[in-house]
């Protein structure tokens, strides 16, 4: 495997005799030669591990990272949710003005519906970090499933646009702490050649939750009073109770335990997420140990400033990088695309089961996505995807360009859909594992937390502006949105491919060793990391 040296002779007495080109070695660390020994060999094992050996040995680590992951569904839901609700006939109904082809959500009132819940997660992502890393990931999700049962009341009961939006935004608060805690608590617990598939699943929920929300509207869209939209409202009860049960009994990432010195519990976690015997139990311990004594030489308890000094900057920015890109490469499309489908000619009725079709095109995606993260590299994948998406941006707007007529109408429906089908197997999944990898373990509550604000800061004034493209009362542009949406995704192909390393197949040692050492982006894949370090 690249980057790996031969595994260390466990009768190793002084691991400070070695190499003296290693700068730093287990001296500076408050481990004995012997749990140095047992991390080599827990991280030579990680690393010549398959994909499906992995998953035999830890088969409940995968369920508990899916379980986590699949909170990240009520955001998918309700996001979803807005968007058929403009394109809805009884709630336009209700709520619309009059237009020259009948009502329709005014452009403020639809940007408000989409906007007010990202605001609301906005608050909870940045309150996360702190809470987990008080709390842990446990006790955090519970909390943040409390809130939720509790907040779907205002959205439900709201008589008006004003309080359904408000709603929204209290809704937003749980979906912080779910995003924010989801990749990091998924990618802590499973073994290293799972990291990418298992971080994955957060897109593959928003799938779920998608294609949830295009069947219940699509049927609820015949109706002709407030149960069309009151009861996809209530169905947000569904998820979180059942969910808190399950997470009740869900064991705390051994990370954070070792973190707050509860070796013994980390060890209890360990052993419950797959390890099958006593011995590789106490090897990942000290892989652990090792790692987290590292990063604490480098400070003390995590604090939000961290997160902007020194090598730990670049990593900050690299994950502020991947969550905002998602905005722009074509997301906002598949986040409003029963409107997207109507702008572009199709009836509302066609238009609600094309977004259907769509949303379980997404899920096929994502589950291939789980195969491509163990294939191919992080960058190749991310950059791919890019690339193949601004061409499909561009064709769109291409074709909404020329004269319009029903074949028009039905290629740009067509390439609507195959850019939310790309996004949903390339850059939508891997981006998550981008982001669960690149921050070190010390700060990673902190840094996802902050990175998805990132994400609300760039996507606020997006779905305003996406909004404004697609409204008949706004700009009215329809598939031309494919030419700024094209743009942007292009200076995303360009930052990250010269600020993207490739992370695939490194433990977190080697990935802060390498940061410590600036090691260009391009080159992170070729360099060689001795398993005996411990910068």
């Amino acid at each position: 495997m690249s980057g790996l040296q031969e595994k260390a002779d466990p009768a190793v007495e002084d691991v400070g005799k070695a190499d003296e080109k290693t700068a730093h070695h287990s001296e500076l660390l408050a481990l004995d030669a012997n749990v140095m020994s047992h991390a080599y060999d827990a991280e030579n094992a990680e690393h010549e591990m398959t994909a499906w050996q992995a998953v035999k040995s830890h088969p409940m680590a995968c369920f508990w990272a899916f379980l986590m992951c699949f909170t990240i569904v009520m955001e998918s839901f309700d996001m979803f949710l807005n968007g058929n609700f403009v394109a809805q006939t009884a709630f336009k109904e209700r709520y619309g003005v009059e237009h020259a082809n009948g009502k329709t959500i005014e452009t403020k009132w639809q940007s408000a519906l989409f906007q007010s819940g990202q605001c609301g997660a906005f608050v909870g992502v940045f309150i996360a970090g702190p809470i987990t890393n008080r709390l842990g990931y446990r006790w955090t999700t519970i909390l943040g499933l409390v809130l939720m049962n509790a907040t779907i009341f205002i959205s439900f009961f709201a008589d008006s646009l004003a309080v359904l939006t408000i709603g929204q935004a209290f809704e937003g608060v749980p979906w912080g702490l779910f995003i924010a805690n989801s990749p990091a608590y998924a990618s802590e617990i499973v073994p290293i050649v799972l990291r990418g598939a298992c971080t994955a699943t957060l897109q593959m929920s928003w799938s779920i939750g998608g294609i949830i929300v295009a069947a219940v509207t699509w049927v609820y869209n015949k109706r002709d009073d407030q149960w069309a939209w009151r009861i996809p409202l209530a169905l947000q009860w569904v998820f979180p109770t059942p969910l808190l049960i399950l997470i009740w009994f869900m064991p705390e990432s051994p990370w954070w335990l070792i973190r707050r010195g509860r070796k013994d519990e980390a060890l209890r976690s360990i052993e419950r997420l797959g390890a099958k015997s006593k011995t590789k139990a106490n090897d990942t311990l000290a892989m652990m140990e090792r790692t987290v004594e590292i990063e604490a030489l480098k400070g003390g308890h995590p604090q939000l400033p961290d997160l902007f000094k020194g090598t730990d900057l670049r990593r900050t920015a690299i994950t502020c990088l991947m969550y905002a890109s998602q905005n722009f490469a074509g997301n906002l499309i598949a986040n409003q695309a029963t409107f997207f489908f109507e702008q572009a000619g199709m009836s509302t009725d066609f238009s609600f089961q094309l977004n259907l079709i769509n949303s379980c095109l997404g899920l096929v995606a994502n589950i291939g996505s789980w195969f491509l993260s163990v294939w191919f590299g992080r960058r190749t994948i991310y950059l791919w995807g890019t690339a193949a998406n601004f061409t499909f941006l561009i064709l769109l707007g291409i074709c909404a360009s020329i004269k319009q007529n029903s074949s028009t109408n039905y290629a740009q429906a067509c390439l609507g859909v195959i850019i939310s089908f790309v996004y949903a197997g390339t850059l939508g999944p891997i981006s998550y594992s981008i982001i669960a990898e690149t921050s070190s373990v010390r700060l990673r509550a902190l840094s996802t937390g902050v990175g998805r604000g990132a994400y609300y800061v760039a996507e606020i004034p997006m779905i305003y502006l996406a909004s404004q493209m697609l409204n008949p009362t706004g700009w009215n542009l329809a598939g031309k949105c494919g030419y700024i949406w094209g743009g942007t995704a292009f200076v995303c192909y360009v930052m990250a491919f010269f600020f993207l390393p490739e992370l695939k197949d490194r433990s977190y040692r080697e990935v802060d060793i390498m940061f410590n050492r600036k090691i260009p982006a391009r080159k992170f894949k070729t360099t060689v990391i001795d398993v005996r370090e411990n910068e």
